[in-house]
């Protein structure tokens, strides 16, 4: 009981320490430069690049049964 109360203890004082040095001010600044560097790039979720992607697939389908019916229908067509 004493143990985990010393602990408890120094695991307070270290993060006291911790939170007050340079470490966590660069920690901050590196996260907050990342963030606006990510937010000025043109990046979608990956959830819109998915539906895009599907979106993407049925058009081509659909480009391919086209050309497939046009191909029959100049065939049957009389020169």
């Amino acid at each position: 009981m004493l143990a985990n109360k010393l602990l408890d203890e120094i695991n307070a004082k270290v993060s006291e320490v911790i939170a007050a040095s340079p470490a966590k001010d660069i920690e901050k600044n590196l996260k907050a430069t990342l963030t606006g560097l990510l937010g000025k790039l043109d990046l979608v979720t990956r959830e819109e690049f998915d539906v895009q992607a599907q979106v993407l697939a049925r058009t081509r389908e659909k480009l391919t049964a086209l050309e497939e019916r046009l191909a029959k229908l100049e065939q049957d067509r009389p020169a």
